[in-house]
């Protein structure tokens, strides 16, 4: 079974992003609609790539990024948790064996940076994968002026790549900021904790995440 082409499918999951993303605009996130979600989901089975795991597991990571925000349709707080429990919902009704929905619910459930952590390949991949999810076209269109921290500082990544260096055993993050815009504190107060994050993540990988930011290295 190709488990993330039949959840790409169901409508069931567009609804609970499409409540989710309207919440949290109401709340004044930024994007969390399932353009995030797909861009996680590449991402989390892109990472796992690098490292030669299995299609299998490739899957697992796919699915997880996929199915990981859709909590915030229940509500904000605890969202990973709330996911959890609706992937598994949805896992079980397309019989996913329960060895794969363990993997793909643990990690959907520790992927945020308040309560979870790293714990296997599958959770690695997703916390790298959607911590560095970082985009001027995340911000909602509203007026600059109407712009709050998060805002500014997504608004002024021009440029965001996320790569492996083999030769330097490492995960880079490299990004480049009009500091006109916000500045590096900016960015290190709201993304210290996910960057610390990522850095836990990339090292259960065996490797080491490095930042860099307007080619100079800052993590």
């Amino acid at each position: 079974m190709n488990i993330y082409r039949e959840l790409i499918r169901r409508e069931d999951i567009q609804e609970y992003y499409k409540k989710g993303d309207e919440i949290l605009s109401t709340l004044g996130y930024t994007d969390h609609s399932t353009v995030h979600a797909s861009i996680v989901a590449s991402k989390a089975a892109e990472v796992l790539s690098w490292f030669h795991y299995p299609d299998h597991l490739l899957g697992l990571a796919r699915a997880a990024g996929y199915l990981h925000d859709i909590g915030n349709a229940i509500n904000r707080t605890h969202h990973g948790e709330y996911g959890a429990l609706l992937a598994n919902g949805i896992l079980k009704e397309m019989d996913v064996p329960c060895a794969d929905r363990a993997a793909i619910v643990s990690a959907i459930a520790n992927h945020d940076e308040s309560t979870g952590a790293a714990f296997d390949p599958v959770s690695a991949a997703l916390i790298i994968a959607d911590k560095t999810d970082v985009r001027r076209n995340r911000v909602r269109k509203k007026p600059v002026s109407q712009f709050d921290i998060h805002d500014r500082v997504n608004y002024a990544v021009t440029r965001s790549l996320t790569s492996y260096k083999p030769e330097k055993s490492s995960i880079v993050l490299t990004l480049e900021i009009d500091e006109e815009i916000c500045t590096m504190y900016d960015y290190f107060e709201i993304f210290l904790e996910r960057m610390m994050m990522c850095r836990r993540a990339a090292e259960l990988l065996g490797v080491r995440f490095r930042l860099t930011a307007n080619g100079q290295k800052v993590l």
